[in-house]
């Protein structure tokens, strides 16, 4: 494995900060070197938030991705801001029920995943995230996806431990994606 640079970022309320922090729990059971740094507006809902997750065979150094390899965009503004800070070679996921436009740059390669309507058919419109965090996994390798259950059991909270299978059946949702 090489470092995956992952920078998450939408809305806040979109659930960037749960699915970075699940990532980041997946590659700490898997033995992985990981930074998980969060970043949100003033607001609670509906401000920025954007997510840097580190995972690595070797130290991590700085937990601030500035240029990622992956990039999971789940609006506009967040697309529209850190697809040029991409490096060249990256995977791009875009929301492509709330954002319309493409990625622009030929240099990278983009997946386009309706995933708040996807969740929506679901039964579980607020799992947009895990639908996409699913696709990403499967297209990025960056963990396995048959113990995601394991990083998922630590980010759910005990009052919310019934989300679980739901959140499992989005990721499997988005993992299964074409």
């Amino acid at each position: 494995m090489s470092t995956f640079n992952i920078l998450i970022a939408g809305f806040g309320g979109q659930g960037v900060l749960f699915a970075g922090k699940c990532l980041a729990y997946n590659g700490l059971t898997e033995g992985k070197q990981v930074s998980w740094l969060p970043s949100y507006g003033p607001e609670m809902r509906g401000g920025t938030a954007s997510c840097s997750v580190i995972l690595s065979d070797s130290p991590v150094g700085s937990p601030i991705v500035s240029n990622p390899n992956v990039l999971i965009a789940l609006n506009l503004p967040s697309l529209d801001k850190y697809e040029p800070m991409a490096v060249p070679g990256a995977k791009i996921f875009v929301e492509s029920s709330l954002i319309e436009r493409k990625v622009e740059r030929d240099d990278v390669e983009a997946f386009y995943i309706p995933a708040t309507k996807m969740a929506t058919d679901l039964g579980t419109p607020t799992l947009a995230n895990m639908v996409i965090l699913g696709k990403m996994i499967k297209e990025t390798g960056v963990v396995g996806f048959d113990a995601i259950e394991n990083g998922l059991k630590k980010v759910i909270p005990a009052k919310k431990a019934d989300m679980l299978e739901l959140n499992l059946k989005a990721l499997k949702a988005g993992y299964d994606y074409e």
